[in-house]
């Protein structure tokens, strides 16, 4: 069995990483800039901001020069002169903000990783790697966070280095809501509704829970052919999210379930129903319409010249009744 030493688990224990949406945008700047389109090449950058022991805040980044052969991932050169120099610049311009990591776009770990944490060392006490998925396709939370720690196996043999998942968020500050909302502004399809962004909202979000259910369906199914090491701490997760769930065979779960559904459904009804009544008013509108113009179409020239003269002459008494009833009115005041 693999288990990491307590000391690394209690000192990350309940760290976060908050990521800054500034950050999303340069990493993705970075990788458009830098990657051509349709290769799996990544890009490499440093993180800005504060760690604050149980808190890492992410709050800007930069890109370094970064090369990698891509057949043989140990194969790599990174520019150390280039890192200093751009953190004596970034320094000059906010002393707050500290390197605190690194990150990289994936959009999985690689072979490489542990080297080029262990080389940024030099720069970062404790580096947090941040992964940052850019493909635009993917759905959910586009960040991934780890720190390395080493792992002591029981059996006594040497110990290792590995990554740690800790959990991470995005958050923004009241000015960067800001900025981010005028991008978006831009960007905003003004043809869909509120009511279809929402729907597309929820669809985006079951495809993410189905990512990460595959996800673990692949892994139990790895353990399970002994193609994968059984993680104690990842099972003990997997068992506390399934107590989570709802007893299906509890006859008043059910019956709420199914009670549920059935107001869902009375609505998506009688909606279809005010459609169906709105589009036959339409249709018999249309059709009262279509039946006059017909009628109108079928009578002689003769026949419409004597009912515009009828309609001329309606008009014309009706103005002459107003003006009649107005004399009245003037001489009952003279009276």
């Amino acid at each position: 069995m693999v288990a990491t030493t307590t000391e690394q688990l209690t000192a990350l224990a309940g760290t976060t990483v908050v990521v800054h949406p500034l950050v999303l945008l340069s990493v993705a700047d970075h990788h458009a800039r830098s990657a051509p389109r349709g290769s799996n090449k990544r890009v490499i950058g440093i993180l800005l901001g504060q760690d604050n022991g149980k808190t890492v805040n992410v709050a800007n980044s930069f890109g370094i020069p970064f090369e990698e052969d891509e057949k043989d991932s140990k194969t790599w050169f990174l520019d150390h002169n280039y890192i200093e120099g751009m953190w004596e610049m970034f320094k000059k311009v906010n002393a707050r903000e500290r390197m605190i990591g690194w990150y990289h776009t994936g959009p999985k770990l690689r072979a490489s990783d542990q080297e080029i944490n262990e080389l940024l060392k030099r720069f970062i006490a404790r580096p947090v790697m941040v992964i940052v998925d850019v493909r635009p396709q993917t759905v959910g939370i586009p960040t991934d966070a780890y720190f390395a720690v080493e792992e002591i196996k029981d059996d006594g043999t040497e110990t290792r280095k590995t990554f740690l998942h800790v959990p991470s968020a995005i958050e923004a500050e009241e000015a960067e809501e800001i900025g981010v909302e005028h991008l978006l502004r831009d960007i905003k399809d003004s043809t869909t509704t509120t009511l279809a962004t929402r729907v597309a909202e929820q669809l985006a979000s079951l495809r993410g829970l189905q990512s990460r259910l595959s996800d673990i369906q692949k892994y139990l199914t790895d353990v399970s052919n002994s193609k994968m090491p059984l993680n104690h701490q990842i099972v003990y997760h997997l068992q506390d999210a399934l107590n989570l769930l709802p007893d299906l065979s509890d006859p008043e779960v059910m019956q709420s379930f199914t009670t549920s559904t059935n107001d869902q459904l009375l609505v998506v009804y009688l909606s279809s129903l005010m459609r169906a009544v709105i589009a036959l008013h339409a249709l018999v509108d249309n059709k009262a319409t279509i039946g006059r113009a017909e009628l109108e179409e079928e009578k002689s020239p003769e026949e419409r010249e004597r009912e515009k003269k009828e309609k001329e002459k309606a008009k014309e008494d009706e103005k002459k009744g107003e003006k009649e009833k107005e004399s009245s009115k003037v001489d009952e005041k003279g009276l």
